[in-house]
């Protein structure tokens, strides 16, 4: 069932539970993730790369989540991760995106909020839902958590439908346990009526998470310990076998595999068993 971010946050957030939003780069990983939300009987939200839109891959493989969301039990949107331009995040509506992020959380204040206004045209203009980022999530790079007045400030500014804060967390995995400030994400939480996001959700350790869950995060992003399982799972499987297989053949038990791991995510997000 092909949905948008905002029905599945909204009513997330209410709940205080939350949705898991799982980056792919290919069919393989893409059909594992749909597998899982569908053994856990649970939403889930696809998200691309915006290298993925800019390589040429993007529309087909949005087109083939849309093919595959509309005809699931469950629901799915899918989603542009981290668009840093106002080209790549229009490209990604015109593939079929059905809900967008602007990243200009690398940019001054004030750029951030323009650019932002600007992404939040092209989305209401094509019915789809806008995500923005305030504070930086580091990345290779040096992090800065949000500020809770400036937060408020961007949120009343530009009225995105979820809002990315960064409160400790880093994108791939940790050198060392991070230190999540749940004061602060409490206190977010409760200044800004709409659904927070995790971005960092890879590793960051369960009992935070549950916390931040509880607090106001409905979207948790998983990219990095996703993918690395399933190229574990590849490389046990290419281990295996020492004869020549048909590559849907070869990768088909890695992706039932896989979708277990999502499946399992999904459930501990939602707070169910």
């Amino acid at each position: 069932m092909l949905t948008t971010m905002n029905e599945l946050l909204v009513a997330a957030r209410k709940e205080k539970r939350a949705v898991g939003a799982f980056n792919v780069g290919n069919y393989e990983t893409l059909l594992a993730v749909f597998r899982g939300a569908e053994s856990a009987g649970l939403p889930v939200i696809v998200q691309f790369y915006e290298r993925v839109v800019n390589n040429g891959h993007g529309e087909p493989l949005v087109a083939a989540a849309r093919a595959l969301a509309e005809r699931s039990a469950v629901p799915v949107a899918i989603h542009l991760d981290h668009g840093s331009t106002l080209e790549v995040v229009a490209r990604a509506i015109a593939a079929g995106c059905t809900s967008v992020m602007i990243d200009g959380s690398r940019l001054s204040f004030d750029e951030n909020v323009a650019i932002t206004l600007e992404a939040v045209k092209l989305a209401r203009a094509a019915g789809v839902t806008i995500e923005a980022e305030i504070g930086h999530v580091a990345q290779g790079d040096e992090g800065r958590d949000a500020n809770l007045q400036e937060s408020v400030k961007f949120f009343e500014a530009t009225g995105v439908d979820a809002l990315a804060v960064a409160v400790g967390t880093a994108h791939g995995f940790y050198a060392e346990e991070p230190k999540i400030d749940l004061t602060l994400a409490s206190q977010l939480a409760d200044a800004i009526p709409v659904p927070l996001v995790l971005h960092g959700g890879s590793g960051t350790p369960q009992d935070k998470v549950r916390a931040l869950i509880a607090s106001g995060f409905a979207k948790i992003n998983v990219a990095t310990e996703f993918q690395y399982d399933y190229q574990l799972k590849l490389k046990a499987r290419l281990n295996e076998v020492q004869k020549f297989f048909a590559v849907d053949l070869l990768e088909a038990p890695v992706v039932d595999s896989s979708a277990e791991f999502i499946a399992q995510q999904l459930k501990f997000f939602a707070g169910v068993k």
